[in-house]
């Protein structure tokens, strides 16, 4: 019977880095076969431009995840990213798609899981577009684009994004605590997984007198990065 429960997210996949690409399919093909269930906390691809305009790159992407359900039993979730978020099940249909926060039942704890980027209130020229991208009227429009001109609003956007963080303190593109605490309280757990900011670390801290815990995923640039769960017991692995 498998025991180990896996967390990922930020691999930010794309053609033009093929050693994550690769090492991703490692993981699937070992890590991930040993799992019960995979959860993907977002930002899984560079961008997502659509269903009708996936290349072959990721339709095969599609097809492992499919493989690693359907052939080893590994239940896979995902919940979109600031960069995924068009992403349907159309992409993989073995592939369970979260809402942004989700709290799961994982051996009788509550985890609360969230890409994050909603908690990053500091920036806030970020939140105002993350408003736009998630409205049905925006997402309307740039599905009604050719494929050749979403490619090319992604690649701007993703420069503006690029210089946009640069010209930021760390502290403001991290999360705000005051805003982490509250989703502690609204969703009544103590302990929380997320992505986004890109860095691997568990914080304890105490909200209305409670101990609770903030785990923290990495990301896939230089390395593999995952949070493990077996036997109630969390482990941050980068390897």
């Amino acid at each position: 019977m498998k025991e180990v429960t896996l967390f990922i997210a930020d691999l930010h996949l794309n053609e033009q880095q093929p050693e994550v690409y690769q090492r991703f399919l490692l993981f699937l093909q070992d890590k991930a076969r040993k799992a019960r269930a995979l959860y993907i906390l977002g930002d899984l691809f560079e961008y997502y431009l659509g269903d009708d305009a996936q290349s072959e790159f990721i339709q095969k992407l599609g097809y492992e995840l499919d493989r690693l359900s359907k052939e080893f039993n590994t239940d896979c979730y995902f919940m979109p990213g600031n960069r995924d978020f068009l992403l349907s099940s159309q992409f993989s249909p073995e592939l369970t798609i979260l809402q942004d926060p989700t709290v799961i039942d994982l051996d009788g704890d509550k985890v609360l899981l969230t890409h994050a980027d909603e908690l990053c209130t500091d920036d806030v020229e970020y939140q105002k577009i993350r408003k736009q991208l998630r409205s049905q009227k925006w997402q309307h429009w740039f599905l009604s684009l050719s494929i050749a001109e979403r490619i090319a609003f992604a690649k701007q956007a993703r420069q503006q994004s690029q210089e946009h963080t640069q010209s930021q303190n760390d502290e403001i593109m991290d999360v705000n605590q005051q805003a982490v605490e509250q989703m502690f309280k609204q969703y009544k757990v103590k302990l929380m997984i997320h992505g986004h900011t890109h860095r691997p670390a568990f914080h304890r801290l105490e909200v209305d007198c409670q101990p609770c815990m903030r785990m923290v995923l990495g990301d896939w640039h230089n390395q593999c990065s995952s949070i493990e769960n077996k036997n109630n017991t969390f482990r941050l692995l980068t390897y």
